[in-house]
């Protein structure tokens, strides 16, 4: 059932819920947008009204893509967001990205129990085989995170897109595949946990 991976369902766990991202979510993107280097490596910055708005429209016109507002469950907040996207049923794969979190959730069980939330959702829901993250070659921490999710380096993809300012992104390439995930999720599972 192709459908079912185009679907949005609340996820939840104890740190973080992952709500379909809609237009009411707008107000409270702004608020998580509390530090402007959260968006030094994206190119849909969130500063206005107008801005945050065009975000979660933008995810609403994207057909392979599923947004969603990551919620922190201790004060029903709003701190960031996150997409599957690249959605592609009959290869059985799809990304997880368009990630940002307000600076005051870095560092907390957020992230990793999001990324295993939407993992769970991939792998053990839709029957994913593989599941990839893209990033800029030269932001460090993201590409640190994605590895500490065991997520393995694939390589650079040169020029693969462009930035706001017109110059040209080489992206890295990390993915896991549904060999990996039974080895994977109880480690996700220990570090969202201790």
């Amino acid at each position: 059932m192709t459908e079912s991976w185009f679907q949005s369902p609340t996820l939840t766990g104890t740190h973080v819920r992952l709500e379909p991202l809609v237009r009411e979510h707008a107000d409270a993107l702004i608020a998580a947008s509390d530090d402007p280097s959260i968006f030094r490596w994206t190119a849909a910055p969130i500063n206005t009204h107008a801005e945050a708005v065009a975000y979660i429209e933008a995810a609403e016109s994207n057909p392979d893509r599923v947004a969603f507002a990551q919620i922190d469950t201790r004060t029903d907040a709003v701190v960031g967001s996150t997409s599957l996207y690249q959605i592609a049923p009959a290869y059985r794969s799809l990304a997880i990205g368009y990630t940002w979190l307000s600076k005051s959730a870095q560092g907390t069980r957020i992230n990793p129990e999001a990324k295993l939330l939407l993992l769970r959702r991939a792998f053990d829901d839709l029957g994913a085989v593989r599941v990839e993250w893209h990033t800029d070659e030269f932001n460090e921490q993201s590409r640190a995170a994605i590895a500490k999710l065991g997520a393995q380096y694939e390589g650079l993809l040169r020029k693969h897109r462009q930035r706001t300012d017109g110059s040209w992104r080489t992206t890295a390439l990390f993915s896991m595949t549904d060999e990996d995930w039974p080895t994977i999720a109880p480690q996700l599972e220990r570090r969202v946990r201790s």
